[in-house]
């Protein structure tokens, strides 16, 4: 014989206004969000009698790859590539690995002046990039590393570690202080505990920082349009845009191919780390 089945009472959108209002907002955001990259993407596949059309138009029935073909047929495209990788990885590691360093003394070691130097952090994080340009290009300059990668690894370091520092300080404070001390009476050293017990518990964290490294470093056009002048092999992609942009007969549709191959590392990016990003801003929003 069959158990009576229970009679579930089904949900209705009316008795969830605010809820029905909630989703059907954030789908709007997703949408008007979605739209530049969107046009993006399709203005790169557009032949050039639609971008300059006077009607333009949400979509195209011929689409073509000219445009791509002019960026990569662009003298030292690769160059660019490589150099962006280059800037961008150097500074998601040696701030990840510097940051870790940071957080886990301003945690567990108690000194004078640590408070000053958390709210230093917080200071840092308020001085806007472009009041910092013209000082920078000076010190890059007497430092002698103008139109060099490292005039635009060294800023980019800089300028991610105070919101990295924070970031994983709540991580570092959220792991046990006893776990550390049995790893003590375990016979394990500081540095084991360090980089065996402590870095691997953190690492949710150092992801999700390295991605707004990553991001800030890749898409950068401010420091390489300012540090390198002259050494045009040095360049990054985003000064590959300039090629396309003439002021008197700009190529836009070498612009919006060129934009769309800039944003595929990103996207390669967070599709690896993503199950760590979500849960690394699920621990910093819980902590």
């Amino acid at each position: 014989m069959n158990p009576p089945r229970l009679n579930r009472p089904r949900l209705n959108p009316l008795r969830h206004p605010w809820r029905t209002a909630a989703e059907a907002s954030a789908l709007i955001v997703a949408v008007v969000v979605a739209f530049p990259l969107y046009w993006m993407v399709l203005g790169a596949f557009k032949p050039a009698g639609e971008i300059e059309s006077t009607e333009p138009r949400p979509w195209t029935l011929a689409p073509s790859l000219d445009s791509f073909r002019r960026v990569f047929g662009q003298q030292d495209f690769g160059r660019y590539f490589v150099n962006s990788l280059v800037v961008a990885g150097s500074v998601v590691i040696v701030s990840a690995l510097i940051a870790f360093l940071a957080a886990t003394a301003v945690t567990r070691f108690r000194f004078r002046f640590r408070t000053t130097l958390l709210i230093m952090f917080l200071v840092a994080q308020m001085v806007p990039v472009e009041a910092l340009t013209i000082p920078l290009f000076f010190q890059m300059r007497d430092f002698g590393l103008l139109n060099t990668l490292g005039s635009l690894v060294l800023p980019h370091i800089a300028f991610s570690l105070p919101f990295a520092i924070w970031m994983l300080r709540g991580f570092v404070k959220g792991v046990p202080e006893a776990l550390e001390e049995a790893a003590y009476i375990d016979g394990a050293s500081r540095s084991r505990f360090l980089w065996q017990i402590l870095f691997p518990l953190v690492l949710p964290g150092l992801v999700a920082t390295s991605a707004f490294s990553f991001i800030s470093a890749w898409n950068d056009f401010l420091f390489a349009k300012s540090f390198i002048i002259s050494d045009t092999s040095q360049s990054t992609l985003p000064m590959a845009l300039l090629v396309f942009f003439k002021p008197d007969e700009p190529d836009w549709g070498g612009v919006m191919a060129a934009s769309t191959v800039m944003t595929i590392p990103v996207l390669v990016f967070f599709v690896l780390v993503q199950r760590r990003l979500v849960s690394g801003l699920g621990g910093a929003v819980k902590d």
